[in-house]
């Protein structure tokens, strides 16, 4: 089960990316960075870019809005507060951030039994969207994934804007600007791998270092800044990211 077979990227917008709050400046075309307060350029702050990351196969149209994506899925807690901010590094509100990944057992909703692990199949677990609020943060509570057969452990993540959400709490239209993954501290997984039911996923684990789609860029990439919620592995994790989006 490996979502490699999609090589190609997915469109030739770019997206800055850099952990933890909005970056300060950004030169995209022809857009003048922002200044500081004290009117000059912020060197150290500039936003960085990075090119977009295949969609896989394992996307579904159509996902609910909401913010848990659990749906009683076993696994450590994980809460991502994930900030969008446009072309020239002001948050975006109103931009839906889309997420999907796999399971503990590295089985995604729609497609289970691709690695191993079978079980009814009707359900929309660790799928979902939300709505960037005036500070362009999406706020999402969801397990740590599990990993499958040749792929380090990851996130799906695509932004997109101008969408309706529908009565039924699915969303529709808009344009997608995003198109990305989201990934995890090597150390972080290696001790979630030992506690069930990661512990039970018998798949060979692919290091972060092995991903043929991560390219060791940090933030750039998509890695996240992972705080412990407690003492263990097993207490959870949050996660931070900051997401730039540019048409």
């Amino acid at each position: 089960m490996t979502d490699t077979s999609d090589a190609r990227k997915i469109g030739r917008r770019t997206v800055l990316a850099a952990a933890g709050g909005a970056a300060a400046a950004l030169t995209v075309g022809a857009a003048a960075p922002p200044k500081d307060p004290g009117g000059t350029r912020n060197a150290a702050a500039v936003c960085t870019l990075t090119t977009e990351m295949t969609q896989g196969p394992y996307y579904l149209d159509g996902a609910l809005v909401r913010a848990d994506l659990t749906e009683g899925k076993p696994g450590i807690p994980l809460k991502l507060a994930l900030t969008v901010v446009d072309a020239a590094c002001a948050p975006l509100p109103g931009a839906l951030v889309e997420l999907w990944h796999a399971d503990a057992l590295g089985e995604y909703s729609g497609f289970v039994g691709a690695n191993g692990h079978q079980e009814p199949d009707d359900r929309t677990f660790l799928r979902g969207g939300v709505l960037t609020g005036s500070g362009g943060v999406a706020r999402f509570t969801t397990i740590y994934p599990g990993w499958y057969r040749g792929r380090c452990v990851h996130i799906h993540v695509k932004v997109h804007t101008g969408v309706t959400v529908t009565p039924d709490g699915h969303f529709t239209g808009g344009s997608t600007v995003h198109t990305g993954q989201l990934f995890f501290d090597e150390t972080v997984t290696a001790a979630v791998a030992k506690v069930s039911p990661y512990s039970t996923n018998t798949v060979p684990r692919t290091t972060l270092a092995q991903d043929s789609v991560y390219d060791d860029r940090g933030a750039r990439s998509g890695l996240l800044t992972l705080t412990a919620l407690g003492g263990s592995a097993s207490s959870g994790y949050t996660g931070t990211l900051t997401l730039g989006v540019a048409d």
